[in-house]
């Protein structure tokens, strides 16, 4: 009787093929989490009170920041440097929802006002940056909000005392810190996927051997 005929194995070529694609797949998608997750890793400012760039009659009383999301409040400062080089802003800000407030306080002359912000995204990593904006004319002196209310007026602070309330300046330059994790993270994630692939690889060579 004739032998009946076995089916040949596939070639291997082919197989090695698929393999190179898929690892190909792999990669592509590993480098495009990596890319993407510090961009989507921390909240992100969308407006502030004064604007950028404003031009105002007198130097407002308190400047607000509005986040993407609630900040945390730890590590949260906010500091105003009026014209003169002296620090208009006192205390610590307030954080309401997605504002963040710092009250002005002390004398405010006419000139232009840089705003440095540092702000704890909810995600517990920083994000920083700075703004300018411009007062026309000066602004009438104002207490510090944690003053307690009195029948008698109390007397202007002074530059020193306003100065040593203030939050500690916030570099303005690197707006980015805090991101290294994320992108030791993404990776991380092109390892595994390499690793895998090479794996799975030598683990078909050897049974196919």
């Amino acid at each position: 009787m004739p032998t009946p005929n076995r089916p040949r194995p596939a070639p291997l070529a082919p197989r090695r093929r698929r393999l190179a694609v898929a690892a190909a797949g792999l990669l592509t998608l590993g480098a495009g989490l990596a890319a993407a997750a510090p961009a989507a890793a921390h909240d992100r400012l969308e407006s502030t009170s004064p604007g950028t760039g404003a031009v105002l009659d007198a130097a407002p009383g308190s400047v607000v920041l509005t986040m993407s999301t609630t900040p945390l409040a730890l590590g949260t400062q906010v500091q105003v440097t009026g014209p003169d080089g002296t620090v208009v802003s006192g205390g610590d800000p307030r954080i309401v929802d997605t504002t963040v407030t710092a009250d002005l306080t002390g004398a405010r002359p006419a000139g232009t006002y840089e705003v440095q912000w540092r702000i704890t995204s909810s995600d517990g990593h920083p994000v920083s940056g700075s703004f300018t904006f411009t007062a026309t004319g000066a602004a009438a002196s104002s207490a510090s909000p944690s003053a307690p209310a009195s029948a008698t007026p109390s007397a202007t602070p002074s530059a020193t005392a306003s100065a040593s309330t203030s939050p500690a300046t916030v570099d303005p330059s690197n707006p980015t810190a805090g991101q290294g994790d994320d992108a030791l993270i993404g990776v991380g994630l092109v390892v595994v996927a390499v690793v895998g692939v090479v794996g799975g690889v030598i683990g078909y060579r050897r049974r196919q051997g």
